[in-house]
């Protein structure tokens, strides 16, 4: 299947995140007879994000943009890592954005972003991004509604920059459930190990996870543009998140289709000179 095609956001009609099952895999498995097939799927898939991603770097002409956003424990960081296992961190960078500092703070809010765009040739990865100004500003009503609500006007102005200045942008909504938050948060208390990613604030973000969730909606209906699209990936199964993600990247290198670039040098000359 083309996991594109087949996980693009709507952009006909209001989205309904009930409407999409977080557990949702399309017929591929873990754990039962089609395993050995479906983790074949992910080492290919891998193995040619390498590939293409060393052909878009030595092209050096344009980049890729990568925003993952979700619920707290919908897998970001996991995404990240097992995602971009196989990628060059010379021609890969990954942004998180957390509170804004003064500095931050004190220009417009998309100021920050900009400066954490890719190069040209590379891929960037943002772990939330400017879209928290319609999120968790919104939610927790840190600015007027008349303040947010002209943002996400100014977000596809800006996406729509970026895009027809050779950046490709790929928006990940990362699709939870409330009981796997739940089961996931209770994991992290049970294992030792894992102490250091808890926080109060996540059983305290679980409180707001209706206007969240109202939120996102919004955020990804007023801002699934063609230029920028938003894919909505099932997040409850973290091996079909990260197949998901790597699948639509790799659909969306080769769509571009990166070339190497002709070489300036005389290969042939080269060739003589070295006997």
């Amino acid at each position: 299947m083309k996991f594109h095609a087949k996980l693009a956001a709507p952009s006909h009609k209001k989205i309904r995140l009930k409407d999409f099952d977080p557990a949702e895999t399309y017929g591929y498995e873990k754990g039962h007879e089609k395993d050995d097939r479906d983790e074949a799927l992910m080492a290919k898939t891998t193995a040619r994000l390498d590939e293409l991603q060393y052909m878009l770097y030595a092209e050096g002409k344009r980049s890729v943009l990568l925003v993952l956003q979700g619920m707290d424990t919908s897998g970001k960081d996991g995404t990240i890592r097992h995602v971009m296992s196989g990628a060059s961190p010379q021609s890969c960078k990954v942004t998180s954005f957390k509170q804004p500092t003064s500095r931050e703070l004190a220009h417009d809010f998309l100021w920050r972003i900009h400066k954490a765009v890719p190069e040209k040739g590379n891929i960037g990865i943002f772990n939330r991004s400017h879209y928290e100004d319609v999120l968790v500003v919104r939610v927790h009503k840190l600015v007027p509604k008349s303040v947010w609500s002209e943002r996400y006007d100014e977000i596809n102005r800006f996406d729509k920059y970026l895009t027809e200045n050779g950046t490709t942008i790929l928006k990940f909504f990362l699709h939870i459930s409330k009981d796997e938050q739940k089961r996931r948060i209770e994991e992290r208390i049970a294992n030792p190990n894992k102490h250091w990613k808890l926080s109060e604030a996540d059983l305290k973000e679980r409180e707001f996870w209706d206007d969240y969730t109202e939120a996102y909606e919004d955020a990804i209906h007023n801002c699934n543009t063609k230029h920028a699209p938003w894919y909505i990936i099932p997040a409850d199964h973290k091996w079909f998140r990260n197949l998901a993600v790597s699948r639509i990247l790799v659909e969306t290198l080769e769509k571009m289709d990166p070339k190497y670039p002709t070489p300036e040098l005389d290969i042939a000359r080269m060739k003589r000179l070295l006997k």
